[in-house]
């Protein structure tokens, strides 16, 4: 199976970024049993990084809007994955649409045993939208995303809001004082 390229989880020493500090991951205990967000993000990351993709999570977006994962392959494409570990939030989700305005392709990614039988639906746009399913530990892209090129300057503008929020962390990783209000 062709494997192209999404987005993945930035950790750190097993710390993943939230906000402006380094956390640890939310913990899944309290479900025993039932994936998280955060498992699902590190398959996905896995499966990404394998695939020469740079990843990145809790990207926030251009009108408030907050991408769970964002990753850039070798040509400089983005990929955008919304995680969902629940039927609730996934029918709920009345944002995602703004998500395809800040990237080439956007996935779903989902827990094995989800059922994703909602996402076939029209509302979700099958023919543009692509379906990965993942455990804690890998993932598989089970639908491919369409290539939908975003316009050169947005990519731009993309493109370097990623590389500079990327470099933030990894200084933020070595030096948390340093991001410190930024």
């Amino acid at each position: 199976m062709h494997l192209p390229a999404l987005l993945g989880f930035a950790s750190v020493r097993g710390m993943f970024y939230r906000g402006t500090m380094l956390t640890p991951p939310e913990s899944c205990v309290d479900s025993p049993g039932a994936m998280c967000a955060a498992d699902v993000a590190r398959g996905v990351t896995r499966m990404l990084l394998r695939h020469e993709l740079t990843a990145i999570a809790e990207v926030p977006l251009d009108g408030g809007r907050r991408a769970d994962l964002m990753a850039l392959d070798q040509r400089g494409q983005l990929v955008i994955v919304e995680i969902k570990v629940s039927r609730a939030d996934l029918l709920g989700d009345a944002k995602w649409q703004d998500y395809l305005a800040h990237c080439d392709r956007f996935y779903w990614a989902v827990p094995a045993g989800f059922d994703a039988a909602p996402i076939d639906g029209a509302a979700f746009l099958p023919e543009r939208t692509g379906l990965i399913v993942a455990d804690r530990y890998d993932a598989a892209i089970v639908r491919e995303a369409r290539t939908e090129p975003l316009p050169a300057h947005v990519r731009k503008r993309c493109t370097l809001a990623f590389a500079r929020r990327a470099a933030r962390r990894l200084i933020a990783a070595h030096d948390p004082e340093a991001v410190q209000g930024f």
